[in-house]
C-alpha cells in the first residue's frame, strides 16, 4: 500500500483558506495529481485542505472523502518561554526542548506537563486510535511496533492534509516521537510526502517513508516553496519569521 500526504498551499489561517500565492501552488500540482493513479482520495475538515484539493483535482470528478482525524494537530498549549500564550504543540525553542530526553522517546514525548495540562496525550491517542482503524479498514493492523497484513493490497491512498499531521502519522508508523520530525523536518505548502508498506516477510509489514515534502513539481515551474512552516535561516533576517 501507498499513503501520499498532500500539505495544504500557502495559507491564510486567519480565514482558514489560500493566499493568491496557495491558489498558485495548488494549480500547480493539478498537472502532477493527474499522474497517480489513486483508489482512494480523502481530505482534513479545514477549509485550506479542501481548497487545495478542489484546485488541484479540478475537472477529474474526484469528491474526497473528508476524515475527521486528518485535522491539523494544532490542540494549543501553552510553552514554557510563553506561558501566556497558546502555541502549536511543535512551536517550541529549541533550547527549551532539545535538554529533554524524554523528547526524543516514542513512549515519554507527551509527558511533559506543558502537553499533559493541554490534553496532548489524550488527542495524540484519539487520532492515532483513528489512523489505526482506517489502516485496519485498508488491510493493515497494528501489532506493536509493526502491522499485520490482514489484505495485502497495493492499492494508493491520498491525503490532502496538514505538516504538523502528517509528521505525527510518519512519527507513529515509524515508532519515533514525532517532535523529531516537527522540530527537524519541513513540508512545504503543496508538498507531497509518500509512505509505503513493505511486506519482506509474509504478513509482516513495515512502514518506509519514500519521500518527505517534495516540492518537484513547484520548481518544475520555475516557483520556489513556500516559506510556511519555516523560521529564519539568521536571526538577523528580519523578513523571516522568528
Amino acid at each position: 500500500m501507498k499513503l501520499i500526504f498532500i500539505r495544504h498551499g500557502d495559507p491564510n489561517y486567519r480565514i482558514d483558506g489560500l493566499t493568491e500565492q496557495g491558489v498558485r501552488e495548488a494549480e500547480l500540482l493539478a498537472p502532477r495529481m493527474k499522474t497517480i493513479k489513486a483508489d482512494g482520495y480523502f481530505v482534513s475538515p479545514l477549509g485550506r485542505a479542501k481548497q487545495t484539493a478542489q484546485l488541484a483535482l479540478e475537472g477529474s470528478g474526484i469528491e474526497p472523502q473528508e476524515l475527521w482525524w486528518l485535522r491539523e494537530f494544532s490542540y494549543p498549549v501553552r510553552r514554557p518561554d510563553k506561558p501566556d500564550e497558546d502555541h502549536v504543540p511543535w512551536d517550541w525553542m529549541p533550547a527549551d526542548w532539545t535538554v529533554l530526553d524524554k523528547m526524543y522517546e516514542e513512549k515519554h514525548w507527551s509527558e511533559h506537563p506543558v502537553f499533559t495540562e493541554a490534553g496532548i496525550p489524550e488527542y495524540y491517542a484519539k487520532t492515532t486510535e483513528a489512523l489505526d482503524g482506517f489502516l485496519l479498514e485498508h488491510g493493515y493492523k497494528r501489532d506493536g511496533r509493526m502491522y499485520r497484513a490482514v489484505k495485502p493490497n497495493n492499492d494508493t491512498l491520498v491525503f490532502f492534509c496538514h505538516f504538523g499531521l502528517t509528521s505525527l502519522v510518519l512519527a507513529h508508523l515509524l515508532g519515533i516521537s514525532p517532535m523529531i520530525i516537527w522540530q527537524g523536518f519541513i513540508s512545504a505548502p503543496t508538498s507531497v510526502t509518500t509512505i509505503v508498506s513493505e511486506e519482506r516477510r509474509k504478513g509482516e509489514v513495515q512502514w518506509r517513508c519514500t519521500a518527505f515534502g517534495d516540492t518537484s513539481h513547484l520548481y518544475a515551474a520555475d516557483t520556489p516553496p513556500g516559506f510556511s512552516g519555516r523560521f529564519c535561516e539568521c536571526f538577523a533576517n528580519s523578513d523571516e519569521r522568528h
